[in-house]
């Protein structure tokens, strides 16, 4: 029998972990990136980030002062029966943890500029379900914070312009980005679909960890190439220059019309965050 409160409880220690403790795949790789630069200013930046997640670990402290707007993704099997449940106790949980973290308020009414000051308000908490076969549900936290948001870009392109397009729209976008989404940073790419469909994927495309490859041989292949492309910019942490502007590039696609050809490109800063809840078919928290 599904418990609320305990899955309220489960959701806020999420809430918590995904703003306090960096997923071990990524300081994996920022301390890679520290380990394999050459400039000094670039490894002073890195070694500075290194040391923050150190600190917001001992001292139990958000790592970053924007602690995101919090999205959820939810991947519930078919067979789960508790789908409406989560969905009514996520709200819950999410003002719970802006008060206990505490979660700074992050929801602002773009109308009339109010803030509720729980990280809610209409049409929000954003919550993503994905349904799979199973009995059983995944909940995955995902704060994401504003400054890397701002820096992320659609492009309706046409079929000729094709992949060649698509690469130099991303390369010529983070070298408009520079710095200002606290790079390195994660990209997660969106192709085809609609414009609504790329940004979605795009953004689903962060969610997976870190030195994971796509499964389709030439995404994979794309996803590398591009990494090495925004790389050899030179940017570097910060954007004080250095060897490492992106921790990861992560691609996720569908079809397309035969008259379009869309590309979304979604960025996530080095503090990039996730957390996890799972459910079994009993509604109990795994």
């Amino acid at each position: 029998m599904f418990d609320k409160d305990k899955f309220i409880d489960a959701a806020v220690k999420g809430l918590r972990d995904g703003v306090v403790e960096l997923p071990p795949d990524v300081t994996e790789r920022i301390r890679t990136a520290y380990e394999n630069e050459t400039s000094d200013i670039a490894r002073m930046q890195l070694k500075a980030i290194l040391d923050n997640i150190d600190l917001a670990h001992d001292e139990g402290l958000p790592l970053c002062q924007d602690t995101g707007v919090q999205l959820f993704f939810v991947k519930a099997g078919y067979d789960f029966p508790y789908l409406s449940d989560v969905m009514k106790a996520i709200p819950e949980a999410i003002e719970r943890a802006t008060a206990e973290v505490p979660l700074r308020p992050n929801t602002v009414d773009p109308f009339t500029g109010v803030n509720p000051k729980n990280n809610l308000g209409h049409n929000m908490p954003a919550v993503t379900v994905e349904l799979v076969e199973g009995d059983g549900a995944t909940v995955i936290v995902f704060p994401k914070g504003g400054g890397s948001e701002n820096m992320s870009a659609l492009w309706m392109l046409t079929p000729a312009e094709g992949f060649d397009g698509a690469k130099r729209k991303i390369l010529e976008q983070m070298q408009y980005a520079a710095g200002k989404p606290c790079t390195p940073v994660v990209l997660g790419i969106g192709f085809g679909g609609g414009a609504d469909i790329a940004l979605k994927l795009a953004k689903k495309a962060l969610l997976r960890p870190l030195g994971t490859e796509n499964p389709i041989p030439e995404v994979a292949a794309m996803e590398k190439e591009l990494m090495d492309d925004v790389n050899s910019i030179g940017i570097g942490p910060m954007g004080l220059g250095g060897r490492t502007t992106a921790l990861g590039v992560h691609i996720e696609h569908t079809v397309r019309h035969p008259a379009t050809f869309p590309v979304a490109m979604v960025v996530q800063c080095w503090c990039d965050r996730r957390a996890i809840v799972k459910l079994d078919v009993n509604g109990e928290v795994v």
